[in-house]
């Protein structure tokens, strides 16, 4: 069955924008790469904080229907979903990888991506 992908960048954008609901994954359930403060943010030039960071992923999920939501299978933990994004920064791509969890948001990747010039 397909996902429906507008009711969970929904369900994502809200969940970002509320701070207790926020989580960056850790230990071995949730392993991730989130360095926002190692990517500049558009619009001021300087780096993200880690709750800006959270912020643009709610502005980008609810206001940028032109970046798709891709859903992948994890390897860990087996068998759940994520979501990718692909954020265009000037010369450079975001990759976000967020997961659901329950009434949580878990931010398992955000950093500039690996695969710069691979569409």
């Amino acid at each position: 069955m397909e996902p429906d992908l507008g009711s969970v960048r929904h369900q994502l954008a809200l969940l970002a924008r509320r701070k207790r609901a926020r989580v960056v994954g850790w230990a071995r359930q949730w392993p991730s790469d989130w360095r926002p403060t190692q990517v500049i943010n558009p619009a001021n030039g300087r780096p993200f904080t880690p709750a800006g960071a959270w912020e643009y992923l709610a502005t980008v999920l609810a206001e940028r229907l032109d970046i798709s939501l891709q859903e992948v299978e994890l390897k860990i933990p087996p068998g759940a979903k994520a979501y990718v994004l692909l954020i265009p920064l000037g010369d450079r791509t975001l990759y976000v990888k967020l997961q659901l969890g329950s009434g949580q948001i878990i931010g398992r990747s955000f950093h500039y991506s690996h695969y710069e010039g691979s569409s």
